[in-house]
């Protein structure tokens, strides 16, 4: 019978069954992993199951190394390839499970903002709007989304989503993509036209950093921006300096560089303010996205028994 650990359970939900986990072999569910027990709890697994927990030298047992890797998520920044490798380890992701899912919470902030729904749910909660006499509130004053002009970073599925339903709210999108398809914009420009920004790109060498101060100051004074790609995909101090100096208008963001921030994070000290939104990166976490993702784990771990290649990053 194979042998299948799944290291971080807790961050898949308490509300999603890994029962069909169990048609699969054995399984050892540990809710959280400390990075001190993972070599010893993956040693001899055939498989298995990690979120958010790093791997890296360190982590992998000299014998016993498991076969397969299975990463309930579609980045996989958080596994050293090379090391893997060294010591004949599988990986294998998961790819477009979540696209609906953080489509729905981009565009959810993108609106809350827009509009400061924050704020005004505030004042209705805290008493203002019944205490003010007046059938309604209009302030703070808020915009429509028609027209504005709405920069999508990295349009894959996730972001290519997300241009669909700008599209439909009446905004002009631009988009840039790591490999251009004649379509897509250069990034300055699209910094420079856009009334929205929102980031979709994976965390590579490449895009490490790739939202920084120079780039922050093409941006248009008062811009949305919002980030559901990975923190250091930005650099989170600019960002919070725009936020707090008004250059960014708005500030929308679910991943960081170190989750969760601790009070030492650029976020921390703005968290609170009327203009940011932060969640705890929550967006890919529909449920029926946390479903469709461990159902395709369970195929990855079935094609890698079956000596096939299924969603491999190794290779």
């Amino acid at each position: 019978m194979k042998k299948i650990v799944v290291l971080d359970a807790g961050t898949l939900g308490d509300d999603l069954s890994l029962l069909p986990l169990e048609a699969e072999g054995e399984v050892t569910v540990y809710r959280v992993s400390p990075p001190e027990t993972v070599r010893e709890r993956i040693k001899g697994a055939d498989a298995v199951i990690l979120n958010k927990v790093k791997i890296g030298e360190d982590q992998l047992p000299d014998e016993g190394a498991p076969g397969i890797i299975c990463v309930a998520a579609t980045g996989f920044d958080n596994i050293d390839l090379e090391a893997c490798r060294r010591h004949g380890v599988a990986v294998a992701n998961v790819r477009g499970y979540s696209s609906e899912s953080v489509m729905q919470v981009t565009v959810g902030l993108v609106l809350s903002l827009i509009t400061h729904l924050p704020a005004y749910c505030a004042a209705t909660a805290d008493g203002s709007y019944t205490r003010g006499g007046n059938a309604n509130m209009l302030s703070p004053s808020y915009h429509e989304i028609a027209g504005l002009t709405w920069g999508v970073v990295g349009a894959g599925k996730i972001g290519s989503r997300v241009a669909d339903v700008a599209r439909a709210l009446g905004c002009r999108v631009l988009t840039n993509r790591r490999h251009p398809d004649g379509v897509s914009v250069d990034l300055p420009t699209l910094l420079r036209e856009s009334d929205i920004v929102t980031v979709h790109t994976p965390l590579t060498p490449e895009t490490r950093g790739l939202i920084g101060e120079e780039e922050i100051a093409l941006m248009k004074d008062g811009v949305i921006f919002v980030n559901m790609a990975r923190g250091a995909v930005t650099d989170e101090a600019a960002v919070a300096a725009a936020v707090e100096a008004g250059k960014i208008g708005a500030l929308g963001c679910d991943v960081y560089s170190v989750e969760p921030f601790p009070e030492s994070h650029p976020y921390y000290a703005i968290r609170d303010r009327e203009n940011v939104l932060l969640t705890p990166h929550m967006s890919w976490g529909a449920y029926e996205a946390r479903a469709r993702c461990l159902s395709e784990m369970i195929l990855n771990m079935r094609a890698f028994f079956a000596g096939e290649e299924r969603n491999r990053v190794d290779l």
